[in-house]
């Protein structure tokens, strides 16, 4: 038995892509640590960072495994915590997507492909390849998007609404519950007349929103693979349009809506935001598995125990765990109640993802600088039926080689391949479980299908990881391999993520918070569920 922390943070590894894992530990730790607090980490696999992480699964060769883009991280957070000082370093991504076609060009010509970046001028004239009209409807399209993005962001570093406040109580809790609602009403004055587009685009499907302001399907299915990522949904589903938003709305180095890479991979962002928090007296661990929340007789948590049966005290667990893993798994079912639990069951987890991490010789059939993002959607492919428990004929693919511009990651001579596919499902037909068979099968398709567009990239193949939405389940502990923490639909984001009782990050358990992306404002390596579940937390211990 310890006592060493007024504060536990509980990492049981979870989530990928645009998803912060401990990415928000790790910034509440040094948040929390510097406010006094003595706090630790607890983190199970042996390496830091949850699903931003980077491993050498194959030797020489180190994978961003899961997460692989930075956009989402909040400014203030990066300022704050001197993540360049603490050794991060970035990549941008420009050009930012590179689309080709199977289909003969004009004339007799190479097939078309199509490029977009940060030149706005080349993306015009890249664009005005398929539609003249198109072409000059991309720069406003672009300033109404980015008009949308920057107005949600005071929503993103506040909690919700306390409703509950507002309604009742005490006139102390009252004001307080109004001043949370400032933020709404920032994002609500930052809109103005763009609010009945805001409420389109959170609730339309993205297809309904690009038909009127596209005709080219090149450019319109681009754009509309930012509306399906991570999501078991097709561009043509009320709420994919708030996906798409969901994945414009950062910056990187000051540029809006702008992705990059990280030196050595995503555990570069972790390392990074872990060593300011060690700067400040956190102390972080590795492979210390939590195998229960300790809850005291007053029904409040009073730590955690490990699988090896040590126990450690602390006046407040934060788990970033997912909340059916938190719920479920971490917490004594004793001491919820059967309604609650029966709403942490009802959370959808579902996700189409498979990661597959690939090795590669040098790719001479197609421009590498090109292939730092290539997307190959297809209208098909976008809206597979995505119900189904088969596996897609055509892949939506998502892939990128970061080692084009980061030589840490290959040996000389060889690339990193990131592939981000969809839409696999959980369980195959008939509820059958993944075997290794069928994940080589699947690999083998999505190399297939790159093949028509990169003849020699099959066999330029040496190496590979397959991740199904079972292996993320299983090793990152993602519930469902769903990269998000739980769906980023409708009804589980703002005021119901993951539940309406649960939108404050405190759950039934006094002292017991939920950190992790499950959290509002969802998914994706951005440390504002860490952010806000920290001030929710200091200021319930100062309450006492």
């Amino acid at each position: 038995m310890c006592d060493i922390s007024n504060l536990i943070y509980v990492c049981v590894s979870t989530c990928i892509m645009l998803i912060v894992v401990s990415v928000c530990v790790y910034s509440q730790a040094a948040y929390l640590q510097k406010g006094g607090l003595k706090t630790a980490v607890l983190e199970r696999r042996h390496v830091l960072g949850g699903a931003a992480v980077s491993e050498e699964i194959i030797p020489g060769f180190h994978f961003s495994r899961c997460s692989y883009l930075l956009s989402l991280l909040r400014p203030h957070i990066f300022r704050d915590l001197e993540l360049k000082k603490h050794g991060l370093k970035l990549y941008m991504r420009d050009p930012h997507a590179f689309t080709p076609m199977l289909e003969g060009g004009v004339g007799g010509l190479p097939p078309r492909s199509l490029l977009l970046g940060s030149d706005l001028a080349m993306n015009q004239r890249e664009i005005g390849k398929f539609s003249e009209t198109d072409a000059k409807a991309y720069p406003e399209f672009i300033t109404h998007l980015d008009k949308l993005a920057v107005a949600i962001h005071p929503l993103l570093d506040s909690p919700p609404v306390d409703i509950a406040g507002l309604t009742g109580g005490a006139l102390r809790r009252r004001i307080a519950a109004l001043r949370s609602a400032l933020p709404l009403v920032q994002c609500g004055l930052k809109l103005g007349k763009n609010i009945p587009d805001f409420y389109e685009i959170i609730t339309a499907p993205i297809m309904k929103i690009l038909n009127r302001w596209f005709e080219s399907e090149p450019l319109k299915a681009t754009l509309a693979t930012d509306a399906v990522i991570g999501a078991m949904t097709s561009p043509n589903s009320p709420g994919s349009g708030y996906v798409l938003l969901h994945h414009v709305m950062g910056e990187l180095e000051k540029e809006k809506g702008a992705w990059g890479y990280v030196e050595g991979g995503m555990g570069g962002v972790s390392k990074a935001i872990a060593s300011s928090a060690r700067s400040h007296g956190a102390d972080i661990f590795t492979e210390q598995d939590v195998h229960q929340v300790l809850v005291g007789s007053d029904g409040s948590a009073k730590g955690v125990v490990l699988k090896d049966g040590t126990e450690i005290y602390s006046r407040v667990v934060l788990s970033n765990a997912t909340p059916y893993v938190t719920f479920k798994t971490l917490t004594p079912q004793s001491a919820l109640s059967p309604a609650f639990i029966k709403a942490v069951d009802q959370i959808d987890y579902t996700s189409p993802v498979t990661k597959i991490n690939g090795t590669t010789l040098i790719i001479s059939t197609l421009d590498p600088h090109k292939c730092i993002q290539v997307h190959i959607p297809h209208t098909h492919s976008l809206t597979h039926s995505h119900s189904s428990f088969s596996l897609p004929y055509r892949p939506m693919i998502e892939m990128t080689i970061p080692s084009v511009l980061d030589p840490t990651l290959a040996p000389p001579g060889s690339h990193v391949v990131l592939l981000f596919t969809q839409f696999t499902p959980y369980s195959l037909v008939g509820g059958r479980a993944w075997t290794d068979q069928d994940r080589e099968a699947f690999a083998d398709s999505v190399f297939s299908w790159i093949e028509q567009y990169a003849p020699g990239f099959k066999s330029s193949i040496v190496g590979k990881d397959i991740l199904t939405p079972p292996d993320l389940e299983r090793i990152f502990g993602l519930t469902g391999g769903n990269i998000f923490h739980g769906a980023m639909s409708l009804d589980q984001l703002y005021l119901a993520r993951p539940l309406p009782s649960l939108s404050d990050y405190r759950s039934p358990i006094k002292g017991l918070y939920l950190c992790g992306s499950g959290s509002h404002p969802g998914g994706g390596v951005m440390g504002s569920p860490g952010w806000n579940a920290a001030l929710a937390a200091m200021a319930d211990l100062k309450r006492g």
